[in-house]
């Protein structure tokens, strides 16, 4: 006897006859059911509290009644093996779906919980079983196109592996691209970089490829353009904001975790590594961003794009894009980097490679750099302190910039200590002379000390102690010191060999008349 299987509409049924008023048996005898199959259908309306003459119930009502007691008759595979199995980590698996793809899912069930069903299964019953639990940020809402000259989005993409005759090395090779939303145009940029700096001159390098920019371009939150992620206030980096202003373009990054913001520049990126970049080896960075250009306008430029009817971006570009894109500025832009950095106790800040000073007042302070190939201009609180010319690695100081007592010793060349020795006397250059003849850098510091001494003393007095100093063979700064001090820089007038008392003139004989022998 082949075993008769129920619908939804086969329970409502008994159930109606049932609730009619008419025994089990005869509902059971009048529909060709089994007794025992009819008390299983009519056992949970019994257990609800309905008996038969009650209050009317409709067929609709009856039929919402049948879904929620018996689900395997709506949904059959939940009869299943597999799918009791998968309904045992329910929770679980509707939980991690929500972060990770359904395959993920599977590995991770089979290998950390012993999950036997087939990744197949899986599916059919996360179709079945959550399909009234879709999350709405899953929700895509689909947008007109914006129009000519309007939108631009921007993202970078790993292309793969590539080996750098400069580094020796192999490296991963990044594309920065950019896709015109009316037009479907785009513009592709090899680096092996992705800092502030390469970001900026990728999009000035797009600015030149289109000969003009939209007016606004939506970006990913990445640091090289956005410094704090924000929906309504994000903060951009600030040579980022300077492109911005000097081209006239609003800045627009999507919302975090959001990629269905710029789907145009997402869906792009898998194109780009498998139409340029894989299976093609070209020998330079300059190389391949020269193979990029040429492959954005013959290749992607030609490709047939459903949105577009089957046309070409290039062909719709030159159209209708091209004319309504904002013009390229009379100047060019010039590319800076900006940086923060503390300024040390040696009144010094590291911009890039290269130490600046900065007024010693601010130590301690965090200041601002702006730096480019020309200059280097470091701010506080946005107010300019310092300008430095350039300098690729080493230290830029301006001896101004310390406290002068610092300094004393590094101003006071030698230079500088034979010229105020000139102007001291020819005694004083003599002695600097020897001084510094000797050694300078071991004699510097005496040679300083001695002209110092012109700021108590007159020049002529720290003359006169230096041609003493030099009679007597003794030119260091104690033996000048000593000199000045005790006043003796001027030699004084020999002392008299004689008598003034009048001489004894009386002879020989008045010294024996006194006693005295000759």
């Amino acid at each position: 006897m082949v075993r008769r299987s129920f619908e939804v509409i086969d329970i409502v049924e008994i159930l109606e006859h049932w609730y009619a008023g008419r025994s089990k048996l005869v509902v059971a005898q009048s529909l060709g059911v089994d007794r025992k199959t009819l008390r299983k259908y009519v056992a949970p309306a019994e257990e609800a509290g309905f008996v038969p003459g009650g209050p009317p119930v409709t067929t609709e009502e009856w039929a919402l009644y049948v879904r929620s007691w018996f689900p395997d008759l709506v949904v059959p595979e939940l009869r299943s093996a597999t799918f009791a199995e998968c309904a045992g980590h329910h929770e679980a698996i509707r939980e991690a779906l929500a972060t990770n793809h359904l395959s993920t899912v599977h590995q991770r069930l089979r290998d950390e919980h012993g999950f036997g069903a087939s990744e197949s299964s899986l599916r059919r019953y996360v179709a079945v079983a959550l399909a009234g639990e879709a999350r709405a940020d899953r929700v895509t809402v689909l947008k007109d196109d914006p129009p000519p000259g309007e939108e631009a989005q921007v993202d970078y993409g790993r292309l793969g592996m590539w080996f750098d005759p400069e580094g020796g090395r192999r490296r991963a090779l990044w594309a920065f691209v950019i896709v015109l939303s009316a037009s479907r145009h785009l513009f592709v940029r090899p680096t092996l970089v992705m800092d502030q700096t390469e970001w900026v001159a990728a999009h000035v390098a797009a600015a030149a490829f289109f000969g003009g920019l939209p007016r606004r371009i939506i970006l990913d939150n990445l640091k090289d353009g956005v410094l704090k992620p924000d929906l309504y206030d994000p903060k951009l980096n600030r040579a980022y904001a300077e492109f911005a202003h000097h081209y006239g373009v609003l800045l627009d990054p999507a919302r975090v975790a959001k990629p269905k913001d710029k789907p145009r520049c997402e869906r792009i990126v898998p194109y780009v590594r498998e139409s340029l970049f894989t299976g093609r080896d070209v020998a330079t960075l300059a190389g391949w961003r020269t193979e990029a250009a040429r492959w954005s306008t013959e290749v992607a430029g030609a490709r047939r794009c459903r949105p577009l009817e089957g046309a070409g971006p290039l062909a719709v570009f030159r159209a209708t894009e091209a004319a309504a894109l904002l013009a390229l500025p009379a100047t060019a832009f010039e590319l800076a980097r900006w940086s923060r950095g503390k300024v040390h106790d040696d009144c010094h800040v590291k911009v890039g490679k290269t130490l600046y000073s900065v007024p010693w007042r601010h130590i301690g302070e965090t200041v601002d750099a702006r730096a480019t190939p020309a200059t280097v201009a470091i701010y506080l609180r946005g107010e300019l302190i310092k300008t430095h010319a350039f300098k690729a690695r080493g230290r830029q100081t301006d001896f101004a910039d310390y406290p002068p007592d610092k300094v004393a010793f590094l101003q006071k060349t030698p230079v500088w200590c034979r010229g105020r020795a000139k102007e001291v006397g020819p005694g004083c250059t003599e002695l600097i002379g020897e001084l510094l003849g000797i050694n300078v850098l071991h004699r510097l510091r005496a040679a300083q000390g001695i002209l110092g001494l012109a700021g108590r003393h007159s020049p002529e007095r720290l003359e006169a102690a230096c041609r003493r100093a030099m009679e007597a063979g003794d030119p260091t700064y104690r033996t000048v010191k000593g000199i000045l001090a005790a006043g003796t820089e001027v030699a004084p007038e020999p002392e008299p060999t004689g008598s003034d008392t009048p001489a004894f003139l009386h002879g020989p004989q008045a010294l024996v008349g006194a006693g005295v022998r000759p």
